[in-house]
């Protein structure tokens, strides 16, 4: 009973601290802190909600939450009455996490697919530019910038983004589009697509989509900071909302056009960073919470 209070307690902190972060106004100066922190909140949350009814569950048999569930599927007798809200409970725990292992599988095996689906397409429209090797080109009057992630990675613009930008705008979009690639941010943004699908009335899980979309993007301007001037990135961002870009398909990264101006005023009067301190302090903490769920699972009461 002990851990499935405990249990129940840290998803009640993750959701109440997914809410407040939602409003957190430093992770602007720190986004791959506050994604990594968003997926220990998401992380614990699911092991932490998922575990408090197993551990209640399985609280006839006063072994906790791992050694419980063993007991129960080797067909043990349990220690104390097993009554019908712990039977209700291990229902509601597999249940949930069924769904989750299921919008999540899901959700990956539609993006993998798109994802073919598209590199197909490019094999018989797309070309490669001489003077921009290893980026594909679509001769769309349109602007498009976008990667296609995965294994066989793929950088594909449009001619019209060629004759909208100038050659260091280029340079700047390009890197930013590489950094998607690099830093496998489709996998980052996969399970709060999937948790969105799972719970789609819910506001936290909407505006932490939203937040951890705008932190990848802030953290792919970073890391295009280190190949052309910020200024050159902003610039580029303000002709692709200007022009009406095309929307990216389906299960790749791309420029987005959501909080442009956000992202703009960053590039253009980036605020200091944050302290070595407090960097320490939001590791340990993310640390912190995606072991202590699996620590509580273990626990043998």
């Amino acid at each position: 009973m002990i851990t499935a209070a405990a249990l129940s307690a840290l998803a009640a902190a993750c959701a109440l601290g997914a809410w407040r972060f939602t409003t957190a106004r430093w992770t602007s100066r720190a986004p791959r802190l506050a994604i990594a922190l968003w997926q220990s909140l998401g992380v614990t949350w699911g092991l932490a909600s998922i575990g408090a009814l197993l551990a209640y569950a399985v609280t006839p048999y006063d072994r906790g939450v791992i050694h419980g569930l063993a007991a129960f599927a080797r067909g043990r007798k349990p220690d104390a009455t097993w009554d019908l809200w712990h039977a209700l409970a291990m229902i509601a725990g597999l249940t949930l996490l069924a769904v989750l292992v299921a919008v999540l599988v899901t959700a990956g095996v539609q993006t993998l697919r798109a994802r073919r689906r598209h590199r197909l397409v490019l094999s018989l429209i797309a070309r490669e530019e001489p003077g921009i090797p290893g980026v594909r080109v679509l001769d769309h009057p349109g602007a498009a910038a976008y990667c296609v992630p995965g294994l066989r990675s793929h950088v594909v613009v449009s001619s019209g983004t060629l004759a909208l930008l100038s050659h260091d705008e280029l340079t700047a979009v390009l890197a930013h589009e590489s950094a998607h690639v690099r830093e496998r941010h489709d996998l980052v943004l996969l399970p709060f697509g999937a948790l969105r699908r799972a719970l789609p009335w819910s506001k936290v899980v909407r505006d932490a989509q939203a937040q951890v979309e705008l932190l990848v993007e802030m953290a792919a301007d970073d890391r295009a900071r280190r190949y052309c001037s910020p200024r050159r990135l902003a610039t580029a961002l303000l002709r692709f909302g200007t022009a009406g870009a095309v929307p990216t398909p389906s299960g790749m990264l791309g420029v987005a056009q959501s909080q442009v101006m956000a992202r703009v005023d960053r590039l253009i009067k980036p605020r200091p960073e944050l302290s070595r301190s407090t960097r320490y302090g939001l590791v340990a903490l993310s640390v912190t919470l995606t072991t202590s769920a699996p620590f509580l699972w273990a626990l043998p009461f």
